[in-house]
């Protein structure tokens, strides 16, 4: 059995079985983080779960910080981690889940040929949303580096898309100002150019990245461009709300079941 196929099965069976694991940084290294995670993902496929879009992580300097990482990096968004504003998010699905709010991008033409930048993927943005994505770690007390959390689906978990669905030619996303409240108390707070300057970057960074290795992003696709703020811990009973200008607001309550 290769590394790569030992990491896979080590975070697998982590969320199979309900408990967190140690790092994979001692079986694989950053150039093999992704294949880990394409392997898990192809299984998770092959089980029934459809691929909806991709998740950005580490955009943010204080997400970074947080985490002791010091680059972006990207997760497949699966149809099975979506839930609509409003809902109840069953923590039990969860290991050590925290919260961080987000511009969405829902993507009305393909990214299939660069170069890209600001201009050029906004062109292929239908729409942006307010967005909630629960990231959580299969790795035991999110003892993370650049290469575990790649291979860890970058940390990704569940997500919720507000209601609303606003044209890019009525909001600029690097403006948009965010605040997080959990229970009615604010937990953090951001703006879009926090997010790697502006979240439009971020998305023409993951386009990029993604032609590069021959999976490129195409129409119909979601993509949570990445934190504006810091990342916040959550757990069953909590209520969560994010305010975006000029977005509105998505909600949702965490709950006990699986």
């Amino acid at each position: 059995m290769t590394n790569v196929e030992l990491a896979a099965g080590r975070l697998a069976a982590a969320a199979r079985d309900g408990a967190a694991c140690a790092p994979v940084r001692d079986l694989v290294g950053a150039d093999e983080a992704y294949a880990v995670q394409s392997r898990n993902i192809h299984a998770r496929i092959a089980a029934g779960a459809r691929a909806v879009g991709r998740k950005i992580g580490l955009t943010s300097p204080a997400v970074r910080s947080q985490l002791g990482v010091d680059q972006p990096d990207f997760g497949v968004l699966l149809d099975d981690m979506a839930f609509e504003d409003g809902a109840t998010v069953p923590t039990g699905r969860l290991l050590q889940p925290r919260v961080e709010a987000e511009v969405a991008f829902v993507l009305s033409a393909d990214l299939t040929t660069g170069p890209f930048d600001e201009r050029t993927v906004a062109a292929a943005v239908g729409y942006a949303q307010p967005a909630l994505e629960i990231v959580d770690s299969r790795i035991a007390n999110w003892d993370i580096t650049f290469t575990d959390t790649v291979a860890d689906n970058a940390s990704a978990g569940l997500f919720v898309l507000g209601a609303d669905r606003v044209k890019l030619a009525d909001v600029v996303p690097r403006d948009v100002s965010m605040v997080l409240s959990v229970n009615g108390e604010e937990r953090s707070t951001g703006v879009g150019a926090d997010c790697m300057g502006d979240p439009l970057t971020a998305l023409a960074w993951l386009a990029t990245t993604a032609v590069e290795l021959g999976d490129p992003l195409k129409a119909g696709d979601v993509v949570l461009s990445g934190s504006l703020g810091p990342v916040v811990p959550v757990a069953a009973g909590d209520e969560v709300e994010a305010t975006f200008t000029g977005l509105g607001t998505v909600r949702a309550r965490f709950g006990e079941d699986a």
